[in-house]
């Protein structure tokens, strides 16, 4: 088993946005992301809202992701995270399976129940599922789905939410076994925390800031750790931070990637009123903090 740590891998650096607000366009996303690859960062990866409290403008990340990976040549890409409760498998595995193969091989899927943030205006406007329980059944059974469709073998499935008799897609990913699938846990949370031991990546959110999120890091991959050993392949613990502090102290909590939140109270701004754009984009110009 490979259980990175922050002694045997590198630390990689990437970006979190918004997918709405000032960042609710596929061009401006575009030119940042094409930006953050000239200055060195190693990951681009975006919000996946279809609406939010304020009715900001929004952009749908799967298509902005698709504009990126072909602005872009060598940074991984994504949507963090991915509600598989309100999606059909077998439509995230079309649209993963073709930006994997249109990025050559640099797409993250990353999954998740979904905030409780957008509650109302993004599920109960909808009539989606807001029950966490029903929707943790969806996203188990959604990426068992996913992951047989992925194969690119005949796949069935009889589930208590999703059936499939016969489905064989194709192309494969580009990428090989599959693509990385990074499940996202707020600790305590420990059911989570078993999906992702289950899978190739935590994203790991805490309610606490530093310095007692980075204690909570630890802890959780303790826990991750003790669940890893039968599961072989590399395995990456992501955590956003504050990008004006440091990314060490997370790093010798076992990160492999340091994502900078760029949001506008991590700037000093309120989000309802006008976001700090040009120091965000000198931000992803100066590039990453050890860079």
């Amino acid at each position: 088993m490979a259980f990175y740590s922050a002694g045997t891998r590198a630390l990689k650096y990437g970006l979190y946005l918004p997918n709405f607000g000032p960042f609710g366009d596929a061009r401006t996303l575009l030119e940042l992301a094409a930006s953050a690859e000239r200055a060195g960062w190693d990951g681009f990866f975006l919000w996946d809202h279809i609406a939010r409290p304020g009715a900001p403008p929004v952009v749908d990340p799967w298509i902005a992701l698709a504009g990126i990976a072909v602005a872009t040549e060598r940074i991984r890409i994504g949507a963090l995270v991915t509600p598989m409760a309100r999606r059909r498998p077998q439509k995230v595995a079309r649209e993963t399976v073709s930006l994997d193969r249109l990025s050559r091989g640099r797409l993250v899927f990353g999954a998740g129940l979904g905030s409780a943030g957008g509650a109302q205006s993004e599920w109960a406007a909808f009539g989606e599922e807001q029950d966490l329980g029903r929707r943790a059944e969806l996203l188990d059974e959604g990426l068992e789905v996913l992951a047989g469709l992925w194969s690119g073998e005949r796949f069935s499935h009889s589930g208590r939410h999703f059936t499939a008799t016969d489905a064989e897609f194709r192309p494969t990913p580009a990428q090989t076994p599959r693509i990385p699938v990074w499940i996202a846990a707020y600790w305590p949370n420990l059911a989570p925390l078993r999906r992702a031991a289950r899978w190739d990546g935590l994203f790991a959110l805490f309610r606490d800031g530093p310095p007692r999120d980075v204690e909570q890091l630890a802890e959780a991959l303790g826990y991750v750790r003790a669940r890893r050993a039968a599961h072989a392949g590399p395995f990456d613990v992501v955590y956003s931070g504050d990008p004006l502090k440091s990314p060490e102290p997370y790093a010798r909590a076992g990160a492999t990637w340091w994502l900078a939140r760029l949001t506008p109270d991590a700037f000093g701004a309120d989000w309802a009123g006008e976001w700090p754009l040009e120091r965000m984009r000198a931000f992803i110009m100066a590039g990453p903090p050890a860079r």
